[in-house]
């Protein structure tokens, strides 16, 4: 770790990823919409002076803010550009030489009270090489020139952003005749020059010319693409460009995926309580094991000084209070979270963007699948998806996730329609698990709730406080909690009908199917109507929760999206306890779910209907149109899965224990992923160790991994203390709870108020 200052290292190093998508050093760069570059640069004037390369640059930055801009402009002479709904002024200024006639026009913005423009570009020297055929004379003459210049370039920059290009090498063997004398020898001598003289005399940090050293690296890998050896190709003074807008833009902008020259948020004052709390917990955690570990000192055995026999203590093993395990649960909970805060809000960690190919998406798949085969084991139980298969599907589709996710695999639309599926799936699960325990146990006890919601939410809502995110922000944890409220109220709701009711009178089945043709008329209702349903959750305390960038509309799209796969699971369940009650199906160990003949008839459709669902997802041309259909079609997929993995019966008489432990931590590796494994909020990858990418994803997966088993431990410890069985003291938690959420909404308020 060499410092903080990410726009040194935006400025002067790099690598490319693949051909085209340029990686800074330790930092993320954005890419910059025309909108983007508009709001960043309203009411600013930028200069370029220098030679045919620099102009190359110019126009490059002008298409940023005008993609419809050509270069038609003089080529030896001044070349203005205006966008007047924005008030921006780039203009370029024709000085192929660093001489007095650049030195005036340079001092003129030094004097009196005229208007200094906000970025200033210069960059020359291959004309000066060119005409004095590369003597050292014109070297020497260079020299003087910068020096005189450099003070008044120092002097600008106290107001106003600075750079000096360093001059691009060249490819020789292309350069015409009259241009043979410049030699990428000649170049580095002038560079080296124009380094060693700019801010040499600078003793003020805020005076600093910013030397643009990248657009050297850049060429090296594609000069050779050059049309006369001596401009860069189009593709790679437009990475310069964008370059040179995130240096000055992400600091205004501060786009999540643009870490590049951004400062470290300050602690908001919900932050600076979290870590009070925190610390206070570590420290009053220490104080009860120290005073514990004295008290079972005193009571251990000791030997007889007489009899020389050992005596037995009367306490053998120290007591567990309530309040030492809450406070030895925040203990760990608060060094965990200072790891998230470091990994993705402090600029200790560097953080990269992510580049998809096609290898770093499917070989780690291959590799999975294989250890997942190879940790095979038989099943306790053979049911229809039971727990240690829904805990092995749950642990399979969250690890290829994970691989979706730090691989960038979201740009390749089949793999995206894919994954969509597993996301679908997860809610499938929802449906199913939730309403078979309703269903056959009959509970609906605030204490089961409170259960669920602790279990779901706890994480989200530590990370929303230590993190400054809002709730929104994990989307995945809002939709199965919204859902399962849903099922809830579904099942709960007068007349509530159950598995020990239904079993007296088959009207009750059809009083459960017309309360599930009522939930699926509400669901598509709220889906077509994207006004009653930013109405209902536009109201407050539910706005607070559903809100993000100031509206629910990513909430919307969130839930449409996989609209009915919850209503198909609570379905299945439906339909499967049926058939299970009146003994249709057939699970036995090693038995086939149905006859032999209805097995094999099922098992081709599921495969014929699973093997076509992802031939029409791997020939999706049009996002938004494959995403209508989604909703519809993914339970096609799903189901399809289900039969073929249950009908045989050797199939389902076993599990992978691998998958199946990731499974029971699905929910925190979903969450964790966000800050420590992945970076920005998930736009980037978290870089523990630069330089050696494969061994950084190995050490971090690590982590990331105990990490997540460890806040699953966590969780399911305080779930116990937080939500007692007992009606009593579970509603004195629940009150507590309540004024916890009152004081946030409180600290929240203040914060707002104050950042406005």
């Amino acid at each position: 770790f060499k410092g903080g200052d990410t726009c040194e290292y935006l400025l002067s190093s790099g690598r490319f990823l693949g051909e085209k998508v340029w990686q800074p050093h330790s930092c993320m760069m954005h890419k910059y919409k025309n909108s983007e570059a508009k709001n960043c640069l309203i009411d600013k004037h930028v200069v370029f002076i220098g030679d045919s390369r620099i102009r190359q640059l110019f126009y490059s930055f002008i298409k940023l803010i005008n993609p419809q801009v050509k270069e038609e402009g003089i080529k030896h002479g001044n070349i203005p550009f205006e966008d007047k709904s924005a008030s921006i002024k780039v203009d370029f200024l024709w000085y192929p030489e660093v001489n007095g006639s650049m030195r005036q026009r340079i001092k003129s913005w030094t004097e009196g009270s005229v208007a200094k423009p906000h970025i200033i570009v210069v960059g020359a020297a291959t004309w000066s090489i060119k005409i004095h055929n590369g003597s050292n004379e014109a070297l020497a003459q260079y020299k003087i020139n910068i020096t005189s210049i450099a003070p008044l370039l120092e002097k600008l920059a106290i107001s106003s952003d600075v750079y000096w290009v360093l001059q691009d090498p060249v490819y020789e063997d292309m350069l015409s005749e009259s241009r043979k004398m410049i030699t990428n020898e000649k170049i580095d001598a002038y560079n080296e020059a124009a380094v060693h003289i700019l801010n040499s005399s600078s003793r003020n940090s805020k005076a600093k010319v910013k030397v643009f050293s990248v657009s050297k690296l850049i060429a090296q890998e594609t000069i050779m693409k050059s049309t006369d050896g001596l401009h860069l190709p189009e593709s790679s003074r437009d990475t310069n460009a964008m370059i040179l807008m995130n240096v000055y833009c992400n600091k205004i902008m501060k786009p999540i995926d643009g870490s590049c020259c951004q400062p470290q948020p300050p602690l908001t004052l919900i932050q600076k309580i979290a870590f009070c709390f925190f610390t206070l917990s570590i420290f009053g955690y220490l104080i009860i094991s120290l005073i514990h570990r004295n008290n079972y000192r005193k009571n251990k055995s000791c030997t007889d000084l007489e009899s020389g026999e050992e005596k037995k203590p009367a306490i053998s093993t120290p007591n567990v209070s309530t309040l030492e395990m809450l406070l030895h649960c925040f203990c760990k909970l608060g060094l965990i979270m200072t790891y998230f805060y470091l990994c993705d809000r402090a600029n200790l960690f560097m953080k990269e963007n992510k580049f998809y190919t096609h290898s770093s998406f499917f070989i780690p798949i291959v590799y999975i699948l294989v250890l997942g085969v190879f940790y095979t084991e038989n099943t306790k139980e053979t049911k229809v998806l039971n727990r240690e298969q829904t805990d092995e599907w749950k642990g399979w589709m969250q690890l290829v996730i994970l691989i979706y996710h730090i691989s960038g695999a979201s740009t390749f639309l089949p793999v995206y329609m894919h994954i969509r599926v597993l996301v679908a799936a997860y809610l499938f699960q929802t449906g199913y698990g939730h309403f078979s325990y309703f269903w056959i146990k009959g509970d609906f006890g605030v204490y089961r709730v409170c259960q669920v919601l602790f279990r779901l939410n706890f994480l989200v809502v530590v990370l929303c406080i230590v993190m400054d995110r809002p709730y929104q922000f994990y989307y995945f944890v809002p939709l199965v909690t919204v859902w399962f409220m849903i099922i809830y109220a579904t099942l709960a709701v007068w007349p509530q009908i159950v598995q020990k009711k239904a079993n007296g009178s088959c009207l009750w089945h059809f009083g459960l199917l017309l309360k599930l043709i009522c939930l699926l008329t509400c669901i598509y209702f709220l889906s077509y109507s994207q006004g009653a349903f930013e109405k209902i959750f536009s109201f407050w305390p539910l706005s607070k929760c559903f809100e993000l960038n100031g509206n629910v509309y990513e909430w919307w799209f969130r839930w449409k999206l996989d609209r009915y796969v919850v209503f198909h699971g609570m379905l299945f369940a439906f339909i499967y306890l049926a058939l299970q009650k009146h003994q249709m199906i057939s699970e036995g160990k090693g038995d086939p779910l149905f006859s032999n003949r209805v097995s094999n008839v099922l098992l081709f459709i599921s495969i014929v209907s699973f093997l076509t669902y992802s031939i029409w997802a791997s020939s999706c041309k049009n996002k938004t149109e494959c995403n209508e259909l989604h909703p519809s079609v993914s339970v096609v997929q799903i189901l399809a899965f289900i039969l073929i993995r249950n009908i045989p019966g050797y199939v389902r008489s076993v599990y992978s224990s691998f998958f199946a432990w990731f499974g029971k931590i699905s929910l925190e590796l979903f969450i964790c992923q966000y800050h420590i494994w992945l970076a920005a909020d998930t736009k980037g990858i978290l870089v523990l160790i630069p330089g050696y990418p494969m061994f950084n994803v190995l050490v971090s997966t690590f982590i990331f991994v105990c990490v997540a088993h460890e806040i699953s431990q966590i969780t399911n410890d305080l779930a116990q203390i937080v939500v007692p069985k007992d009606n009593s003291t579970l509603l004195k938690r629940l009150l507590c709870i309540a004024g916890f959420f009152s004081g946030l909404h409180f600290f929240s308020a203040m914060q707002d108020q104050s950042r406005h």
